[in-house]
């Protein structure tokens, strides 16, 4: 339990069931005809988006801790 709060729906399976149950949805989603299919240019879009947002954070983390190091105090007086 997190929070006192009881676990219910998905997350009270296991990851197995949640990954059975998803799948026969996007079976049936794909045999209904309703779901939805990627083309190459959509991929290609948001695969690359997803790259250049995964490389920001990573870039982004490497400067913070590098500024942490250069700071030990915090640097947090120049705020105040």
């Amino acid at each position: 339990m997190m929070d006192g709060k009881e676990r219910r729906g998905f997350t009270s399976m296991s990851p197995e069931l949640q990954r059975q149950i998803a799948s026969k949805g996007g079976k049936a989603a794909h045999q209904k005809g309703t779901a939805h299919e990627w083309t190459a240019e959509e991929a290609r879009k948001h695969g690359r988006a997803g790259g250049l947002e995964s490389h920001r954070r990573r870039r982004e983390r490497k400067e913070a801790e590098k500024f942490a190091a250069d700071h030990p105090s915090g640097g947090g007086e120049a705020y105040v």
